[in-house]
């Protein structure tokens, strides 16, 4: 999208990834949103579903948003290359493997990947990051909980409030430290440099984390709780119109929101 396009408020074209929940509600949002003059903000010039196979002959969007599952990263990846949109993914659970080719992607495009678009849980991210700078020798423990539809775990805004804690020790020269995923049967006591990592699941529970640092006769915990899913929506066309017309390359959410 050039620069005069955007002056003369033409819509960013937008494919979406997915005609489940998340992918409905994007859909909807995007239909609905408007710009300052009144203008509609997005037109949804395709959404995939089931039939990866449409992605072949789809029209060229902007921006390719996927909120989908992981079996849909070749078709993701296909698109992109073909119509060279910029892709905004919170699609989480991919393997190394597969975020590796996320990576070669950003060659070709301009690729976000995320585990959150909330704006609370980059906040959250940050706050962790402080608290572990400052909490020298606490036990950190990382709780998440999300609807009984969830098919991954732990989830994405887990590794990514896991990854907060892991590098600021790192930098603070506390040595490495690893993520345990719940614990079973006699452990012997508790390692000081392992995170505990634990998934609940049940009901319509949209998303709760809480990171939880353990010292001696004292407790700090820091919770974000969503009651809903439109944060993530709201926060993934936010980025949709920061990438659109990006050049090729992979970026982060805070990059891309705050930078």
């Amino acid at each position: 999208m050039t620069n005069e396009m955007v002056a003369q408020k033409v819509p960013i074209r937008l494919a979406i990834m997915g005609e489940g929940r998340m992918g409905s509600l994007i859909r909807s949002t995007a239909e609905a949103a408007r710009n300052e003059d009144g203008s509609p903000a997005f037109e949804v010039v395709a959404q995939i579903g089931f039939d990866l196979s449409v992605a072949d002959s789809a029209p060229a969007a902007d921006v390719l948003i996927d909120f989908s599952n992981v079996a849909t990263l070749p078709a993701v990846c296909a698109y992109v290359r073909r119509c060279g949109a910029a892709l905004v993914s919170g699609t989480t659970g991919y393997s190394d493997d597969q975020m590796a080719e996320l990576r070669e992607l950003a060659a070709a495009a301009a690729v976000l990947h995320s585990g959150n678009y909330s704006l609370g849980i980059a906040a959250l991210r940050h706050a962790t990051a402080l608290a572990a700078r400052e909490l020298a020798g606490f036990d950190v423990e990382i709780v998440e909980t999300h609807h009984n539809q969830k098919v991954d775990a732990p989830s994405g805004t887990a590794k990514l409030l896991l990854d907060a804690v892991v590098k600021t020790e790192a930098e603070e020269g506390r040595g490495e430290y690893y993520p345990v995923y719940g614990r079973e049967g006699m452990l012997g006591k508790r390692d000081p440099r392992e995170v505990g990592v634990h998934a609940l699941r049940g009901g319509t529970v949209a998303g709760v984390h809480t990171v939880s640092f353990f010292g001696t006769d004292e407790e700090v915990s820091l919770t974000h709780r969503a009651t809903s899913r439109q944060i993530f929506v709201n926060g993934a066309l936010a980025a949709a119109r920061k990438m659109a017309g990006r050049e090729p390359g992979f970026y982060g959410f805070d990059e891309v929101m705050f930078g």
